[in-house]
């Protein structure tokens, strides 16, 4: 038991330790880059400075993650909701695929502020709505597209195989189908776990309460106070990696549960 769990460790080591390595390394460089040259605090802050100011303003950096992070998660759940629901109907009726998979590239392709601006005008300034809504658009399409693939790219043995058992396309979907997409969907939220984050504080530069990380970042590199503008991306950063490392574990634990 002993020699196991040494060994899992010594693996993890192995799969972190270069991914450490190069970011202390990076940071070293980026310290040494603002020393070495002298640049001034208002063109590049050191690493060191950064940091000092996310210590010294980590109780506001964390209300502000929370409120980010809140309208994230928010988007990203009904998003995803909408998402798989939306693909499993696509799935089932092509024709509609072909009418509404236009349609959700084009509004995906639409800039953020101009919906933000569009949503911002629709409810009171004090809503967190617009941002919610934002984010769900942009997670909504990604979960679409790749769950949707996950549900039509099957083998054809499969179905055949499944058909010549009568099976129905009920059967099939939860037989074969689903299965399928299941690695799909955890792609998905890969991908969208972190796009949610980025989503949610880039809304906040165009209106709303000013209370979230993007409008922190804004009005503190308005204040030429760069080293306190990027503690609160070093916060958005850690955000968007939190939310990164829980769809893995969610992926992991599916794994597990399949296995057994």
């Amino acid at each position: 038991m002993a020699e196991n769990n040494a060994l899992r460790v010594i693996t993890r080591l192995r799969q972190i330790g270069p991914a450490l390595v190069f970011g202390v390394s990076f940071l070293a460089l980026w310290e040494a880059a603002v020393r070495g040259f002298d640049l001034k605090p208002y063109f590049l802050a050191a690493p060191s400075k950064i940091f000092e100011q996310f210590f010294k303003n980590y109780s506001r950096i964390w209300e502000a993650s929370m409120v980010s992070g809140g309208n994230a998660l928010v988007g990203l759940i009904v998003g995803t909701v909408f998402g798989v629901a939306m693909s499993f109907i696509l799935s089932r009726y092509r024709f509609l695929g072909e009418l509404i998979t236009p349609l959700a590239i084009a509004l995906n392709a639409i800039p953020i502020f101009v919906l933000v601006a569009v949503l911002n005008n629709m409810y009171s300034i004090t809503s967190e709505i617009p941002r919610r809504v934002m984010v769900t658009l942009v997670v909504y399409f990604i979960v679409l597209v790749n769950v949707a693939k996950g549900l039509t790219q099957v083998r054809s043995t499969h179905v055949e195989l499944m058909r010549s058992y009568a099976a129905s396309e009920f059967v099939i979907l939860r037989k074969v189908r689903v299965p399928n997409a299941v690695p799909y969907l955890f792609t998905a939220l890969k991908v969208a776990a972190p796009a949610s984050v980025i989503t949610a504080f880039v809304s906040e530069y165009f209106g709303g309460l000013q209370n979230g990380l993007g409008s922190r970042i804004t009005s503190n590199i308005a204040n030429a106070k760069n080293a306190a503008a990027w503690a609160y991306v070093l916060g958005a950063c850690l955000l968007g990696l939190a939310f990164y490392t829980v769809s893995i574990i969610l992926e992991g634990v599916t794994r597990k549960g399949d296995t057994k």
